[in-house]
């Protein structure tokens, strides 16, 4: 069993951008700008969002965090994100999610402009994805890429079950393991809450990529041996061992599968950090496609 090193990856991918931004400033050209809009104070929102900011420095991006409280209005944050898409300094910008609940996500995911759209959400970014064509892929299925090609993991041919139909990692990560790429080609299916006889479906399969949410969800009885498994999913369980006052659980019950997988992702440190490294990517080809 080989564990996919989302954390090594994705280091390996941001001294490589570190790198071409030198060469950019050397030239004299732009250094690029990602931008952060976070509502409210959730607090794996927080987390996450610094996270972001430190990569930006350690590549050398500039970076923007704008901070609005959790009473905003969704006025307020579309004036916001209108702000951000016409600032020329600005190359891409994210909108954290969850937002709070009085704000409409679609609204918010269609205000954003699709040449600024570094999570890949916007639907013209999504609807070039499905036909192959240049687009900021959504960037938890992207980090995922990353990873199954970094470590050579063929997938042309091989059956791959996607659990979880999110607009946000399922649906897309189906895509993508279809379409006629060195990462692709396969026989996908896609499977979600009203899927019957879901264990029918993941014995048989080459590549498992799970993202429901749902701690511990694949268990060791579901999976065949010498599969490969990703794990999207992140809970917080509360743990008082813990100085943090809680653990973190994936979508996989990472001791009962690991032993018969050739490869997989840990929680933490799987494919977290890759969806970090693909942010940082998009946003130095948002530099390129201007």
């Amino acid at each position: 069993m080989i564990l996919l090193d989302g954390k090594k990856t994705s280091n390996d991918i941001k001294d490589e951008i570190t790198i071409k931004v030198a060469e950019l400033k050397k030239q004299g050209k732009k250094t690029p700008h990602l931008a952060a809009i976070i509502v409210g104070a959730n607090g794996a929102s927080i987390t996450y969002v610094n996270a972001k900011v430190k990569a930006c420095e350690k590549v050398g991006f500039d970076s923007s965090l704008i901070q609005l409280p959790e009473d905003v209005s969704e006025a307020e944050l579309l004036a916001k994100i209108d702000e951000l898409n016409n600032d020329d300094n600005i190359d891409g910008f994210i909108v954290q999610l969850p937002l709070p609940k009085h704000i409409d996500e679609h609204k918010v995911t269609l205000a954003v402009s699709p040449a600024k759209d570094v999570d890949g959400f916007h639907p013209e970014n999504l609807g070039r994805m499905v036909l192959d064509l240049p687009c900021f892929l959504p960037a938890t299925p992207y980090g995922i890429v990353q990873l199954l090609d970094r470590y050579d993991i063929e997938t042309s041919g091989k059956d791959c079950v996607v659990i979880g139909r999110s607009h946000i990692v399922g649906s897309p990560m189906s895509i993508l393991m279809a379409r006629n790429n060195k990462v692709g080609n396969c026989t996908v299916t896609l499977t979600h809450s009203r899927t019957k006889n879901l264990t029918e479906y993941t014995k048989k399969a080459d590549i498992i990529i799970v993202a429901l949410g749902k701690a511990e969800f694949l268990t060791a009885d579901m999976v065949k041996e010498g599969v490969v498994v990703v794990d999207v999913g992140i809970t917080r369980v509360k743990d008082d061992s813990k100085k943090s006052g809680f653990r973190l659980l994936g979508d996989v019950k990472f001791d009962e599968v690991a032993p018969k997988c050739s490869y997989i992702t840990p929680v933490p440190g799987g494919v977290g950090p890759m969806t970090i490294a693909s942010l940082m990517m998009n946003t130095l080809q948002a530099i390129d496609m201007k």
